[in-house]
């Protein structure tokens, strides 16, 4: 069965940092690319970063020096490293991982960024 697991949501201040983490299990993980994603109240869910089999990151264009995507295969975990949060970053950010012609999701994990 597989899984992927959030963890790290919470309220922060605006200008604050949050470190989220996803532990997966069920699957090939370094055979996967690994991505976080967001959604906020009324808006469509929308990529924040990815990270490659290889290593390779991408970002949203919006989080780009804010945020650090990493994985380490041999834990089977994906960090998103989140730093000066505004209110915008408040969202469930989700765990996502493809490969292998299946895509997986993680349960979200709430991120609340105060004024």
């Amino acid at each position: 069965q597989v899984q992927l697991v959030e963890s790290g949501g919470g309220l922060v201040q605006a200008g604050g940092s949050l470190r989220l983490s996803c532990a997966a299990s069920g699957i090939i993980f370094n055979l996967y690319t690994m991505g976080w994603y967001r959604q906020a109240p009324g808006k469509q869910r929308e990529l924040v970063a990815v990270i490659t089999t290889a290593g390779g990151t991408n970002y949203a264009n919006s989080v780009k020096g804010r945020f650090t995507i990493s994985r380490d295969n041999t834990k089977k975990t994906v960090s998103l490293e989140m730093t000066s949060l505004r209110p915008e970053d408040t969202a469930v950010y989700y765990c996502n991982g493809y490969g292998l012609r299946a895509e997986y999701w993680g349960q979200g994990t709430q991120v609340t960024v105060s004024s």
